[in-house]
């Protein structure tokens, strides 16, 4: 906020012949600039307390994410995907404190890559506090988190770790850096020489962050194959369930929460006016507006997939709705701020079939992915690209993103093929980038031997082989009615009184 210019001089002739006009004109600008200080500080803090808010939120769907994996694989493998989703966090983390941030947004720097405030040296700056570092790096790990439900029950730890480091560290920060930093070369909110007029939109990630995860994911599954018994000889598909459709519903709704931080956070401040100062409608309304629509793209996708799954296999199943719930979710995140409500419903119906139709490729392919998450956050992710080059608003584009007269906006809302264009070259770059650094790290720890487990140890249960023991306790070496000699016996149906069931043995509670 600019300090205003507050001089004594310009106050004399206000004041006339006052008595001691000069020292009443010094005392009333020294109030007014306290004023100001005191409106600019609290705006300040404003804006910081809503990104935290926002940071916070997005980091809660590691939690929607740890659940969601951990009901969507076996039971012999729940604490092995739970460990991945705490250490795609930790590790991700250093990896982005120390490297990602600044190749991200380590302005000034080239169109490429960012290249100041590594280790988060000389900061905070003019441009950037802690609370953006903490809102970026909980995208970055939720692009990590992406990325592990892909090649999940099959994975060795040890690549775990050096995928997430490097995906954090380097790949996410790149393409990060490319769109949503004022010096790269797509990005939208560059001062000058926007790429076909209009920069990229990408308001929240479709393409930044569930593009970067499902495309990384596609390249580890592929090279690692199916689990053993996902298809059999004949190549049909066999249904590898997850033991827990409590646990998927969880993940789901905390994922449905945290993405109130993950689109509307996107704004990074909520204290500006649109228009006159004074103005009721501001950022603030538009912050209101992306929740709707991301609440209905998401709502939209969930209803379809219900009524899509029942008609094309004759169930009502809870999973495959939250996974159409998520894609619609993902597919939103990119225009979400720029479109108007009844075409996140057209978002939502659309990114529903995307996803149904990638499955049906997948299981042609003898692709496996236990969490749908190539199909679900690739897929979504890149109709979501397209979607807002074809209904991006004008107004909306202009408020968002400012910049100069006759910026293009949606192909269908009568802007132009500009914005589509960039749109498509984001998708095109987003997948070549990734295939050309991901794909080598999945194939060189393959051929090192450090990408998938044994034969042996994926049928027994990484929780068994590779982390000491199952997730769920069936025993406690504690409970005194394990004591030799204290057994329970099931009752007989013959009669009322207690009697062992002579077609099954006595079990031990």
């Amino acid at each position: 906020m600019a300090s205003p210019s507050c001089l004594a001089s310009d106050l004399l002739p206000l004041l006339g012949t006052t008595t001691n006009a000069t020292g009443a004109a010094a005392y009333l600008c020294t109030q007014l600039n306290t004023i100001h200080n005191r409106l600019s500080d609290t705006t300040y803090a404003v804006d910081n307390t809503y990104l935290l808010f926002s940071a916070y939120l997005v980091f809660a769907m590691q939690l929607g994410f740890a659940m969601l994996c951990a009901g969507s694989v076996r039971a012999k493998n729940t604490m092995n995907i739970m460990l991945t989703n705490v250490l795609d966090a930790a590790a991700g983390g250093l990896s982005y404190y120390l490297f990602g941030f600044a190749f991200a947004f380590g302005a000034p720097s080239n169109g490429f890559i960012g290249r100041q405030f590594f280790g988060l040296r000389d900061f905070p700056s003019p441009d950037f506090d802690y609370s953006f570092f903490l809102y970026q790096w909980a995208f970055a790990i939720a692009a990590a988190g992406i990325t592990s439900g892909s090649i999940a029950e099959r994975t060795q730890f040890v690549a775990y770790l050096i995928y997430s480091f490097f995906l954090t560290g380097f790949v996410y920060p790149i393409v990060s850096h490319w769109f949503w930093s004022s010096d790269g070369w797509a990005s939208a909110t560059k001062p000058h020489d926007l790429l076909f007029g209009s920069g990229v939109i990408d308001f929240a990630g479709s393409g930044v962050v569930h593009m970067v995860g499902g495309v990384a994911g596609l390249w580890g599954a592929l090279i690692e194959g199916p689990r053993i018994g996902r298809f059999d000889r004949s190549g049909r598909s066999v249904a590898l369930r997850g033991h827990s459709a409590s646990l998927v519903v969880l993940g789901s709704f905390l994922l449905w929460f945290g993405w109130y931080g993950f689109n509307p956070g996107s704004f990074l401040t909520i204290s500006k006016a649109y228009g006159e100062s004074g103005n009721y409608y501001g950022q603030w309304s538009a912050i209101g507006r992306t929740a709707v629509t991301t609440t209905l793209a998401g709502s939209t996708a969930a209803l379809t997939t219900l009524f899509g799954k029942r008609l094309l296999a004759g169930h009502w199943v809870v999973t495959d709705v939250c996974n159409g719930l998520l894609g619609g979710f993902a597919a939103i995140t990119s225009g979400c701020s720029v479109v108007e409500p009844w075409a996140a419903i057209v978002c939502g119906f659309v990114a529903a079939w995307v996803l149904i139709g990638c499955n049906k490729l997948a299981e042609k392919l003898e692709y496996d992915d236990p969490l749908e998450a190539a199909q679900l956050h690739g897929g979504c992710g890149a109709w979501g690209l397209l979607f807002t080059g074809l209904f991006a608003n004008q107004a909306y584009v202009n408020e968002v993103y400012g910049g100069p007269p006759g910026r293009p906006y949606g192909l269908i809302m009568g802007g132009g093929g500009k914005l589509l264009a960039a749109q498509i070259i984001q998708i095109l770059v987003i997948s070549g980038w990734v295939t050309a650094t991901m794909g080598p790290l999945f194939y060189g720890l393959h051929k090192l031997n450090l990408l998938r487990i044994s034969d042996k140890d994926e049928v027994a249960g990484m929780d068994l082989t590779r982390h000491g023991g199952f997730a769920y306790v069936y025993h406690d070496a504690e409970d005194h009615t394990h004591m030799q000699g204290i057994m329970l016996s099931k009752v007989g149906p013959t009669n009322g009184s207690p009697k062992t069931n002579q077609n099954s043995p006595s079990s031990v509670v």
